[in-house]
């Protein structure tokens, strides 16, 4: 029996399926409606964000509005936005940022979410793990072949970067990707929510 996006979200809420491997207790991070217009999938919430509970309320979260030229307000619309990271609880601190994504979140929910989500104009691949999952056998080599042909995956999916503070090194090595993607990212963000 299908579930409402209710009754989904509270089941979201209410997850444990990765307790035992937190530093901390769970606390599942996402947002959307079945209107949203623009799906972005994203790693894990980092430690601010696990805090605050809301999606991208960090400096990658300015950031990565900034590349999508929306305001804060547009961005936190929840009929415009919606937020499916690949893990939804911060999964901790490694020794070089934080852990990897949770594997057990993806297959446990994204398709019971995407089912709800029947208005998406354009979806947001955000780092390597979401890449992995959705471009599949299409992706290419690594992330920055990804990002660089971009409009190889549309109009299905448009593949970024993370847009993390410890990303700048990438950022400056691919002047291309400020120079040429991000006025056609903008466009398309622009066009969706219409």
């Amino acid at each position: 029996m299908r579930v409402t996006a209710s009754e989904l979200k509270q089941q979201i809420a209410a997850c444990t399926i990765c307790a035992k491997a937190l530093p901390h207790d769970p606390r599942p991070v996402t947002s959307w409606r079945a209107c949203s217009r623009i799906l972005i999938i994203g790693q894990a919430p980092g430690r601010a964000v696990h805090e605050s509970g809301v999606p991208w309320q960090d400096a990658s979260g300015r950031l990565l509005r900034s590349w999508l030229s929306v305001s804060e307000e547009s961005f936190y619309n929840n009929r415009l936005f919606a937020f499916v990271p690949m893990g939804f609880c911060f999964p901790g601190k490694g020794k070089s940022g934080d852990l990897v994504p949770r594997p057990e979140c993806a297959p446990q929910w994204h398709e019971l979410i995407l089912r709800h989500l029947r208005n998406v104009q354009l979806t947001i691949l955000i780092g390597r793990h979401a890449q992995d999952r959705y471009l599949g056998d299409s992706a290419c080599e690594n992330l920055t072949e990804n990002v660089r042909n971009f409009d190889r995956f549309l109009p299905d999916y448009f593949p970024l970067p993370h847009p993390s503070p410890r990303n700048r090194p990438w950022l400056s090595r691919n002047p291309w990707f400020e120079e040429q993607l991000l006025p056609q990212l903008r466009r398309r963000v622009s066009s969706a929510l219409r």
